[in-house]
């Protein structure tokens, strides 16, 4: 399939950029029917499929999950600024959503009685700010709702807020989660006005919990953050969860103890029965990275982070801002015809913050191993 694109100069949003974007190819009808055969088709399992059917349907996926880059980049910028005002040591970084995440959300919502839809989707396109603590996170929350009162009609428009921290999920997952539509009278991007941007917005140890459950997730083969996966590991990463929401003052994870010193107990025995910390830091031992192309990061916009869970190995593919077609075919590419490798594509300031805002594609679980150990130490006062 050859995608048509544009040229666009993003003035919105304080951005002055000349890169290339995709336009949208496909009716909402023909959307939503790739979605349907995404989420029944999996190149994983050893069963007959119907490849042109499948070829085909991550094709339109593709097109689709593309042309939400130009939304995204913009309201990327606009957190970007928001955040490093109230937190200037703010880590901000933008992605599209992996496709093997787009088939087992939908599968998941068809598993549940419900009616998945592709079209709505509202976090294939995804920009993250982490911040140092839960009252930055209001802080920047705030920003964004006055923007929106003081321009009702113009700019992108709220859709909804989902307030994870205040009410966390079942399995641990604490954030805000703020969504927006593209909305743009000029007729360039007209194309992508409707279009959905999810904004997350985390503390710092919200985000080394995510991440380790992402890395976990990534070699055990079970998506915890789905909760699809062992009850005992479940169970750590809940109770841990509810210690650092104590620690922030905010309320504890449904299901686990409201007192630290439950927390703490009932953690030790599950960090000791479970080898946590040898199966968390094991991975990054023996994983290799490799970065491809080093020159040219300096001048990169995007890079492509492509996972071997097999191999152990974590390649990185910067490229400069007149290449994100070509980054974007790569990506797409790799996922199309080698869906056992975990690839993203993201748009970050530096390979620097890349480690930062993504540490479980380099297996990295430093951070929160360093927070749980710290509360479970005696010198924490838990105990």
């Amino acid at each position: 399939m050859v995608c048509h694109r544009q040229s666009a100069n993003c003035v919105r949003e304080g951005v002055v950029e000349e890169m290339t974007w995709a336009k949208p190819l496909y009716a909402k009808g023909q959307i939503d029917r790739a979605g349907e055969i995404l989420s029944r088709i999996n190149p994983f399992l050893n069963e007959p499929i119907d490849m042109d059917e499948y070829f085909e349907a991550v094709d339109i996926v593709n097109n689709w999950r593309a042309v939400h880059g130009y939304p995204l980049q913009t309201m990327k910028m606009a957190l970007k600024r928001r955040a490093k005002r109230i937190c200037p040591s703010a880590i901000v970084a933008q992605r599209l959503k992996r496709l093997a995440s787009i088939r087992l959300k939908l599968r998941l919502s068809l598993e549940a009685g419900n009616h998945p839809s592709l079209s709505q989707m509202q976090d294939i396109g995804g920009c993250r700010a982490v911040v140092e603590s839960v009252e930055q996170v209001r802080q920047v929350e705030t920003l964004f709702s006055e923007a929106s009162k003081k321009n009702p009609r113009r700019g992108p428009q709220y859709s909804k807020t989902f307030d994870y921290i205040s009410r966390p999920k079942l399995n641990g997952y604490r954030s805000v989660h703020l969504v927006y539509r593209f909305r743009s009278d000029f007729s360039e991007h007209s194309c992508y006005n409707g279009q959905r941007i999810e904004i997350q917005l985390r503390s710092r140890q919200q985000h080394y919990w995510a991440t380790a459950v992402e890395t976990y997730s990534t070699f055990s083969g079970e998506a915890l953050k789905s909760n699809i996966g062992p009850d005992e590991w479940k169970r750590f990463f809940a109770l841990v969860s509810s210690m650092i929401a104590i620690s922030e003052n905010q309320p504890t994870v449904p299901g686990t103890p409201t007192e630290m010193r439950e927390l703490v107990a009932e953690v030790r025995n599950l960090y000791a029965s479970l080898n946590v910390f040898n199966v968390l830091s094991g991975w990054a031992a023996v994983t290799k990275f490799t970065e491809e192309r080093a020159q040219d990061a300096k001048d990169a916009a995007l890079y492509l982070l492509v996972l071997d869970p097999e191999k152990f190995t974590t390649t990185l593919y910067p490229y400069a801002k007149e290449k994100a077609a070509e980054a974007t075919a790569e990506y797409a590419r790799i996922e199309k015809e080698q869906p056992k490798l975990q690839a993203v594509l993201i748009s970050v300031d530096s390979v620097a913050a890349l480690r930062a805002a993504y540490p479980n594609y380099f297996l990295d679980t430093t951070s929160f191993l360093e927070l749980v150990n710290k509360a479970l130490s005696p010198r924490s006062g838990a105990v």
